[in-house]
């Protein structure tokens, strides 16, 4: 393998691009119009126009991609996240142009990438399931009596479905056939597949995710975990590993189910196993993300682990070079999205142009990021700026590095959700450990930041009041000063 493709933009293709370049292979570049100048274009080797700026015209035009790789004489093409890297129908043309997919094959993506047939492959290891159904709904009465069953509130889900879509929590069987048509329209329009299922509604719980890592010669380890409860909108703003609550003997078992799940679906390459975690105690399955997750740096802080790297050597051929005896977990890490969004406003994208824009540094202190100052942030994509990661010796060191990093981050020109960074690592729920996937909708509102702006403001004022009052007392001084000085040298003269 000499010459990868990544398929993919911004801080993710640099990301990418870095351990390509140190394992001493070329990278190409792919973008579309609206990306001409961005940063990950000017640090590949080489890099090609593969459309206009909408994504559905460039990042996910599978023909455009195969044919940058083959025009570039690029051996392999490595996804990244989102766009097309969970597309079983894309890794099949990868492996029909005879090139390489760094990831897992394209049945591993279609078993895993509906919740139900990746509960059927779970469950073939005994792993635990949140009670519910198993297969999807076909007779709504049935699914009513086993939902009474079950208990309410009950959950009812999209087989094909994320990021909250085709979800539906349902607090009464008078509500059950509504909710479900609800849910089965909406599943319908945004994935093409009404399937649904059902389960148990865990209230309070605590979404915890497994790294994996299999190679091609049976080999599967798991990475510990990431805890990553802090969300909106049922999507992930403040990820860290290890958990705070994860006992050693959960851990382990939680990591062993995981290595299950992927050796279930024959898994090749880095993976994550997700779980919700009840009552700090039970755990049950949740869905498997068959590609390198955003949160993946903090798993690398705490292992020391390059995962792109490990991805690479695996896709060609390479036997892991450690067992999980091997592995250790090292200090503590913290992952905060910085995204163009505006916390005060529900959280909605505020794109513009970064007018000024300085990283923070120092130790402990990682930025992955994909824009420079004066670039504008384009309509057409997933409005992440950067991965702003800071890792401790412990837990209170990576929340106190992530406290002042915030403060050092310069954004001006857009909202970003830096302010919503420090309201979590200052908050007494997030510091104690004691907070679940409910944080956002407990503790947080618009108010929250503006408080505390009000109060930054007041001490600011107070402040330059102090200020100005020792610069008038030194003024006083320099006068009297001056004037005694004056009458000295006018005496002197007569």
């Amino acid at each position: 393998m000499k010459k990868i493709l990544i398929a993919n933009r911004g801080e993710i293709a640099l990301r990418i691009m870095r351990s390509a370049r140190e394992m001493g292979i070329a990278t190409v570049a792919v973008y579309s119009e609206a990306d001409r100048l961005s940063p990950h274009v000017q640090y590949a080797d080489e890099a090609v126009l593969i459309g206009p700026a909408p994504s559905n015209q460039s990042y996910l035009v599978m023909e455009n991609i195969i044919n940058a790789c083959k025009s570039t004489g690029a051996d392999a093409i490595h996804p990244g996240y989102g766009f097309l890297s969970e597309n079983a129908a894309f890794a099949r043309k990868v492996r029909e142009a005879g090139l390489i997919l760094i990831g897992p094959s394209p049945e591993a993506m279609e078993m895993m990438g509906n919740k139900l047939s990746a509960k059927a492959a779970a469950l073939r290891y005994n792993i635990p399931m949140v009670p519910g159904t198993e297969e999807a709904i076909g007779d709504i009465q049935v699914a009513k009596d086993r939902a009474v069953e079950v208990g309410f509130p009950i959950l009812i889900k999209a087989a094909a479905g994320g990021g909250g879509k085709g979800m539906r929590v349902v607090e009464r069987v008078e509500d059950f056939e509504e909710q479900m048509d609800l849910a089965v329209s909406e599943a319908t329009s945004a994935f093409g597949d009404g399937s649904v299922f059902i389960e148990r509604y865990v209230g309070s719980p605590r979404h915890i995710e497994i790294q994996v890592l299999g190679d091609s010669h049976g080999n599967i380890v798991y990475l510990f975990e990431r805890e990553c409860s802090i969300q909106r909108r049922h999507q992930k703003v403040v990820e860290e590993a290890p958990s705070s609550v994860l006992t050693p003997a959960i851990r382990k078992a939680m990591g062993e189910c995981a290595v299950d799940v992927a050796r279930a679906c024959d898994y090749l390459g880095a993976g994550t196993v997700e779980f919700i975690l009840e009552d700090n105690v039970n755990f049950y399955f949740l869905e498997m993300n068959t590609r390198l997750q955003v949160e993946h740096p903090v798993t690398e802080q705490i292992t020391g682990i390059d995962l792109v790297k490990e991805q690479i050597k695996i896709a060609r051929g390479e036997k892991l070079s450690f067992t999980q005896d091997d592995l250790h977990i090292n200090g503590h890490s913290i992952e905060l999205r910085v995204y163009a969004e505006d916390p005060n406003n529900n959280f909605l994208p505020d794109i513009g142009n970064l007018q000024s824009y300085k990283i923070p540094q120092g130790l402990g202190v990682r930025v992955d990021d994909g824009f420079v100052e004066g670039m504008d942030i384009p309509i057409y994509y997933d409005p992440m700026i950067a991965k702003l990661v800071t890792f401790g010796k412990d837990r209170e060191e990576a929340i106190e590095r992530m406290i002042r990093a915030i403060d050092d981050y310069k954004i001006t020109g857009i909202q970003t959700t830096l302010p919503f960074g420090k309201f979590v690592m200052q908050h007494d729920a997030f510091r104690s450990g004691n907070f679940d996937t409910h944080f956002v909708k407990n503790y947080f509102n618009a108010d929250s930041l503006k408080d505390s702006s009000s109060d930054e403001a007041e001490i600011a004022a107070l402040m330059i009041a102090n200020l100005w009052k020792e610069s008038k007392t030194k003024q006083n001084h320099t006068s009297t000063a001056d004037d005694n000085k004056s009458a000295w040298v006018s005496n002197r003269k007569s």
